[in-house]
């Protein structure tokens, strides 16, 4: 399988999952630390913005365009559109139900904290500001990458290849999403930390339920 059982996973999920409401219940009382790291965090990516320098500020805006939630669906659907192509049917359903779950948690900790965005942000990122939606779809996407789609690369240099950037667009995104004045920086923190521990309970169900679904007929040839 893609995703094999692991006994350390749910200290994964206790651990990202634990430090994500911390930061959020940090973050639903206004704690000075919090908002003071936060303001000295954002200072140091957006006081001496770039804008003279064309390519990097075209740069953050493109990444920050290209993981937006709703395009996150559309590279996992093509994802799982090519899973499903290639006889991986339970993984390309397993790579819709993590995103979409993924970001059904977001909204629902962004409407629980009402977080307000940073005040020079942009009128088209509207909304709540944690956790940083961008960031947690892109994350999954990726994570989606690393455990369905880069193993099935031969080539071992071109999957580390691969995994290095794609851990770089996770980190470049994040600070696009600051550098815009989208988030502040404990917003992309919490979206990777409830990215993070959502990813464990989708592996699990993965794990629990793929060689279920291979016993029925639409999935009796699927590879899992």
């Amino acid at each position: 399988m893609f995703i094999e059982r692991d006994s350390h996973r749910w200290w994964r999920f206790a651990l990202s999952g634990g430090f994500f409401i911390a930061l959020m219940l940090l973050i639903m009382f206004n704690s000075s630390v919090v908002t003071m790291i936060d303001a000295v965090l954002q200072s140091l990516f957006t006081s001496q913005r770039l804008e003279s320098i064309g390519w990097f500020h075209a740069l953050m805006t493109l990444m920050s365009f290209l993981a937006e939630p709703k395009l996150d669906l559309v590279w996992v659907l093509i994802i799982a559109v090519v899973l499903w192509v290639k006889h991986y049917r339970i993984s390309a359903l397993w790579a819709l139900g993590t995103i979409f779950g993924g970001d059904v948690f977001g909204e629902i900790f962004k409407h629980l904290v009402k977080r307000v965005r940073p005040a020079q942000h942009l009128a088209a990122d509207d909304g709540y500001s944690f956790p940083s939606g961008h960031t947690l779809g892109i994350f999954l996407v990726v994570a989606i990458l690393f455990l369905v789609v880069i193993p099935l690369i031969q080539k071992a240099s071109t999957r580390a290849i691969l995994q290095i950037l794609l851990i770089f667009a996770v980190f470049f995104l994040a600070v696009s999403r600051v550098y815009l004045y989208a988030h502040w920086p404990f917003d992309t923190v919490g979206a990777m930390l409830l990215a993070y521990a959502w990813l464990q309970v989708a592996e699990w169900l993965y794990v629990a339920f793929a060689p279920r679904l291979q016993q029925l007929p639409l999935f009796r040839s699927a590879e899992i």
